[in-house]
């Protein structure tokens, strides 16, 4: 053999053994990206990852010696599944094969006849706990004629579908809607006409019934707040006027059996006692107390108000009701109750829980105390304050709601009790004397000629607008006294006071309660009980004014 021929043989087996060591490279190489392994029947295949329906890898392996799946990747030496080896389309195959050199592909030939290692057994996997819940499983390959095709050929694949959805695009039908600007936007019952074909036969039947559906909500809805309306209007207003100021204001203390009718609670307390009077008081504290005798009185005060709030908006010189009781605080939620639903304008209480009130009068600047307690209006008209005991009339009486009328006595109630002194000393002769020798000497006053004067102020107010007829207080003079022998000196002693009196009646003796009935005052002061118990029976609410000469002589 030549020296020519030699140095080609080692060329070639140099050559052979370099191609050797590329083609185990890109074996490795191959391996690891795709998992491609060289079949050795000498027909070409290619083992693929195994994947899922969708085309993506599943990385982990169900084990069959335990129920955990396998966290170990998938070895590219390892047996695959005969369901996931493809063959390759001979057109990859002709193009990896004419890329190699012949030395490569004898080479290539001597490895595939080579027998291939030996695959190292998978090491067990300790079972799990019985308690542990099992892992999912992978999804089973999808084996559609999709899925194949996809795998297949990718490219030729993704061409189908973008042409089948290019093709039902072209095939649907193709609306015109025109195309409206902004400015000529037009309202749905001028729309309607346009697009009248396009509408939903479903929808244009739906119309009617939802239109007849709003009408009846709407009635409802008219119907909801006219009652509302009607309900309110029956309600007295809301807008409370504000007190006036105790400083310039006619305070009138009134206890709450004067106000109210509370004979039922008065009797459980004198029989049973005190915590039996506060427990029936709580248990009927949204029971509705009925009037007393001084709830007309009140109320006709406080029409006093409103007229004087009408022809002077900021005036301040007004009545002001307090009301004073010895009751418990909590009897007051019952007072409170019984004062709203009447919507009488009390707004200052005086609850003392069982201790005299009187000492609070001065205090609240009280000018007349009204109560059904005797004892405590001698308190008070000892402490100088007018007072006076009310008593109900035993009959029903029409009052006028207009018009505040007050009658009074002259004698210990307007006036002092001097003139009474002379007649119970000396007889009626020397009063009738004095009475002529001083006719000239004003009397001197009684404890009701301070409330006299407050309503006299309050009635100039109505004159100075033009109201005398149409005043809404009226004052009464009811006296046992003689006119001829006696009247005179009383009505000089008014002038000289400055005081009016509306009307006078002298009776020289007479019963008064035929006379008061005529008159229906709201109140009639009076110092005598007889006079009071004859007013009583003709349905006259009187108050008692304990003062003078005649309340020692009935001690």
């Amino acid at each position: 053999m030549s020296q020519t021929s030699l140095k080609q043989k080692k060329k070639n087996e140099t050559g052979s053994r370099n191609s050797k060591d590329s083609l185990d490279t890109e074996k490795r190489k191959d391996s690891e990206k795709s998992g491609v392994r060289l079949s050795t029947q000498g027909s070409q295949e290619l083992s693929l990852p195994k994947t899922d329906s969708r085309g993506y890898v599943v990385r982990n392996q169900w084990s069959r010696t335990s129920r955990s799946p396998s966290t170990r990747a998938p070895s590219v030496d390892e047996p695959r599944s005969k369901n996931t080896s493809l063959k390759l389309p001979s057109s990859s195959t002709t193009s990896r094969t004419s890329s190699t050199s012949p030395s490569q592909q004898e080479s290539l030939k001597q490895l595939s006849e080579e027998p291939s290692p030996p695959t190292p057994p998978l090491p067990s996997t300790p079972p799990m706990p019985l308690d542990s819940h099992p892992p999912t499983p992978p999804e089973p390959f999808s084996s559609s004629r999709r899925s194949t095709k996809m795998h297949e050929n990718p490219e030729a694949w993704a061409q189908g579908i973008l042409r089948e959805i290019r093709d039902s695009r072209d095939s649907m039908p193709q609306r015109d809607y025109p195309r409206t600007p902004p400015t000529e936007w037009k309202a749905y019952i001028q729309r309607r006409s346009t697009y009248s074909s396009q509408l939903d036969q479903d929808c244009l039947s739906e119309l009617p019934r939802q239109h007849h559906q709003r009408e009846e909500e709407e009635d409802e809805d008219e119907a909801y707040w006219a009652s509302v309306k009607t309900l309110y209007e029956k309600i007295p207003s809301c807008s409370r006027p504000r007190p006036p100021k105790p400083k310039n204001a006619i305070t009138i203390a009134v206890s709450s059996r004067a106000l109210f009718n509370m004979v039922d609670g008065r009797k459980i307390y004198e029989e049973e006692g005190l915590e039996k009077y506060m427990e029936y008081q709580l248990n009927n504290e949204n029971v509705i107390l009925t009037p007393g005798p001084a709830f007309r009185f009140v109320k006709a005060l406080q029409h006093v108000n409103a007229r004087l709030r009408e022809l002077y908006p900021s005036e301040q010189d007004l009545f002001d009701i307090v009301l004073m009781t010895n009751n418990h605080a909590q009897v007051g939620v019952r007072l409170i109750n019984s004062v709203n639903h009447y919507g009488l304008l009390i707004d200052r209480f005086c609850l003392t829980g069982g201790k005299s009130p009187i000492g609070y009068l001065k205090a609240y600047l009280t000018n007349l105390y009204l109560s059904a307690d005797s004892e405590k209006v001698q308190e008070a008209i000892q402490e100088g304050i007018a007072s006076a005991t009310m008593f109900d009339g035993a009959k029903d009486m029409a009052y006028c709601d207009t018009q505040l009328r007050v009658a009074f006595d002259g004698d210990a109630v307007l006036f002092s009790d001097e003139s009474e002194h002379i007649a119970k000393e000396h007889g009626l002769d020397k009063f009738f004397q004095h009475e002529t020798l001083f006719e000239n000497k004003p009397l001197a006053q009684g404890p009701l000629k301070g409330f006299l004067e407050d309503l006299g102020r309050l009635q100039k107010k109505f004159y100075a607008k033009d109201e005398r007829l149409l005043c809404p207080i009226r004052t009464y003079l009811v006296t046992a006294r003689s006119a001829a022998s006696s009247g005179a000196r009383v009505l000089k002693t008014l002038r000289r006071w400055g005081l009016e009196i509306d009307e006078a009646l002298f009776l020289a003796g007479a019963p008064k309660g035929p006379i008061l009935v005529k008159i229906r005052p709201h109140i009639f002061f009076d110092d005598h009980m007889f006079h009071i118990e004859g007013a009583q029976k003709f349905g006259t609410i009187t108050a008692h004014v304990p003062y003078g000469i005649n309340q020692k002589m009935n001690n």
